[in-house]
């Protein structure tokens, strides 16, 4: 299905300790992170809370399991923040990456973004006015070119409780943006999650598809989060989020558009769960085997 060595697996950090909310997770060590990543079969990681920053101290830890670093997560606020700000910083989290071996930046605009905050994550979502569009695309434009300089690739990542979540909003910046410097990490959950169709948005941009993020969601928990009108961090709590393979998504077509695609580059499983109701290497062990089974990898 997929081309021989030309697609990594991976495992992001926060179904062991969470980036938003440390609390979740908060006994569980780096070591064990990595450890049980390794274990479980997976060939990479992105960057979490705990991760050391140091280049050499990061680079022998993961060496020791055998990982490498996919990506890392960078918060930018063009809408909201002089562009130069968001820049220097993104030169910054560049640098860092590239010493790490990454490829793909991981971009998400938190501009005016509810994700964090206490508040409906449907009907608080943000939305851009057409200055902040133009100054969103502008300046990812810009970054994207910064990346370009480390032979590196902007990956945005379209979020819940952001301005860029829906497929419209998808639509836009993808038409806004320069396609050779911006590019689209594509997220099962936070569509599925979204109520947009996680197919038509694959289909649609996938030669600009340049990251992908694994992540399963419990139908039931959604619907509690739009009844119950929660914001994103309580959904979270709450289990909205799962690997694939246990929750409402159907990986099977995904995963066969993708490898006829010849897909290239990292799929990393991706779902925030709270480790003391959802055990990190118990959920990272299923993952893995139903990946094996349903993609061949």
């Amino acid at each position: 299905m997929f081309m021989e060595n030309k697609v990594k697996l991976g495992i992001a950090p926060i179904g062991w300790t969470n980036d938003d909310m440390p609390e979740l997770g908060a006994k569980n060590t780096f070591e064990q992170c990595i450890s049980e990543m390794a274990l479980a079969g997976f060939l990479g990681t992105e960057i979490g809370n705990k991760y050391p920053r140091d280049v050499n101290i990061l680079t022998q830890a993961l060496r020791l399991r055998n990982l490498e670093v996919a990506s890392a997560w960078f918060s930018a606020f063009l809408t909201t923040e002089p562009y130069e700000k968001t820049e220097k910083a993104f030169i910054e989290h560049r640098d860092f990456l590239h010493a790490m071996g990454a490829k793909v930046i991981v971009v998400s605009e938190q501009g005016h973004s509810v994700q964090g905050e206490n508040t409906d994550v449907f009907a608080r979502k943000p939305y851009f006015t057409e200055d902040e569009w133009h100054r969103l695309a502008t300046g990812l434009n810009k970054l994207g070119a910064c990346a370009q300089e480390k032979e590196m690739k902007l990956v945005y990542h379209h979020h819940m409780g952001t301005g860029v979540q829906t497929s419209e909003e998808i639509d836009q910046l993808m038409t806004m943006t320069d396609e050779d410097l911006v590019f689209l990490l594509y997220d099962t959950g936070h569509l599925y999650l979204s109520g947009e169709d996680p197919l038509d948005i694959l289909k649609r941009y996938l030669p600009r598809i340049k990251h992908v993020h694994l992540k399963d969601v419990r139908s039931d928990v959604a619907q509690k989060v739009k009844q119950e009108q929660l914001s994103f961090l309580d959904g979270v709590r709450r289990g909205v989020f799962t690997v694939p393979g246990d929750g409402a998504i159907d990986f099977k077509d995904i995963f066969n558009i993708l490898g006829q695609s010849e897909y290239q580059g990292w799929m990393l499983v991706e779902a925030e769960q709270d480790p003391s109701k959802a055990n990190p290497l118990k959920y990272a062990l299923k993952a893995r085997k139903y990946i094996k089974e349903v993609a061949g990898i």
